[in-house]
């Protein structure tokens, strides 16, 4: 099955495209990420309860995710400083995982409007290296991320 959400990922670059077109409009798909409880929402999975510890949905805000297995047990964290926060347009943050070899990655995200009821997420992903890039590309991170996105549509949706 071809997965929704894009990924361009040229050699020997540290970087990565992404884009997914969502049939939401702009509001709701940057609502998505902008609410805590709307995150905290498509960032669940069948495996793991998401939970957003920290949120500052602003400039110089910054953010803590933490998601539990069923027993209750901490099996993700994650962190950040969120550089922008253009309401409708724009959010650049760092994102580190803690207890991973992974480094910090500067995500910029940029929602653009298509139509009155659907829109894109335009995503640029860089990495400390290359080699940390293709790495992460090694991990089911394209499929994840597709899952994540289908969950946003799923659950903002439900919004309309």
């Amino acid at each position: 099955m071809e997965l929704k959400t894009k990924i361009n990922a040229e050699n020997d670059k540290q970087d990565l495209l992404i884009s997914r077109e969502f049939d939401l409009p702009l509001e709701l798909l940057f609502k998505a990420y902008a609410k805590p409880e709307l995150i905290e929402q498509w960032m669940t999975n069948p495996y793991t309860t998401a939970r957003l510890v920290k949120f500052e949905g602003k400039k110089h805000g910054s953010y803590q995710l933490e998601s539990k297995d069923a027993q209750g047990n901490v099996v993700f964290k994650a962190h950040g400083v969120i550089h922008e926060f253009d309401l409708n347009r724009n959010i650049t943050r760092t994102f580190e995982m803690d207890n991973s070899p992974f480094g910090v990655q500067l995500e910029i995200y940029n929602f653009e409007k298509l139509t009155d009821d659907t829109s894109k997420l335009n995503m640029h992903v860089i990495y400390e290296s290359a080699e940390q890039r293709d790495q992460v590309l090694k991990l089911p991170f394209a499929q994840g991320l597709s899952m994540a996105h289908d969950r946003i549509q799923e659950w903002m949706s439900k919004l309309k």
